[in-house]
């Protein structure tokens, strides 16, 4: 089974094992596997997945983020050149915080078009202080200078970096 380290009850993981008849299955490589959901936020709405059993982004490892990375661009365009929409977001939630019902990481790309019945993703506003987003800012700079730039194989440095 292609259920890793995962849970036994994936049904993602059924998807991936074509034990899921009713999966509207789109594309499917050696790494991923792309579908329809079954209750889609508009028409066109994929799902990206890998083929092994990932429960969230934290414990993703980079060959796996690089092959999600990929389908992903590659759904995008089919998404574009099929169904036209004026939009898409690429959605990739992460605990039940912030909505993950599957625990299997999973990339959502959806079609947008301008009249829409899904409306604003973000609130138009926020109140944090300004204080609070230094706070934030300072630790997650912090926490990223520990990672270095090793973390992106083969990027080229910014110009003035």
């Amino acid at each position: 089974m292609s259920d890793v380290g995962g849970e036994e009850s994936c049904p993602f993981c059924e998807i991936v094992d074509r034990d899921d008849p009713d999966a509207r299955e789109v594309y499917r490589d050696e790494h991923t596997v792309a579908f329809f959901p079954t209750e889609p936020a508009a028409l066109g709405h994929t799902m990206v997945i890998p083929r092994l059993h990932v429960p969230d982004i934290w414990k993703l490892d980079e060959v796996t983020a690089q092959q999600l990375s990929v389908t992903t661009l590659r759904i995008a365009k089919a998404i574009e050149k099929s169904l036209h929409p004026d939009g898409l977001n690429i959605i990739q939630s992460n605990g039940e915080a912030a909505s993950q019902s599957v625990m299997h990481v999973h990339i959502h790309l959806v079609p947008r078009d301008a009249n829409d019945r899904i409306g604003r993703i973000w609130p138009p506003e926020s109140n944090y202080s300004e204080t609070q987003k230094d706070d934030a800012w300072k630790a997650l700079r912090d926490a990223c200078r520990t990672i270095g730039s090793a973390a992106t194989p083969g990027a080229r440095p910014r110009r003035g970096a």
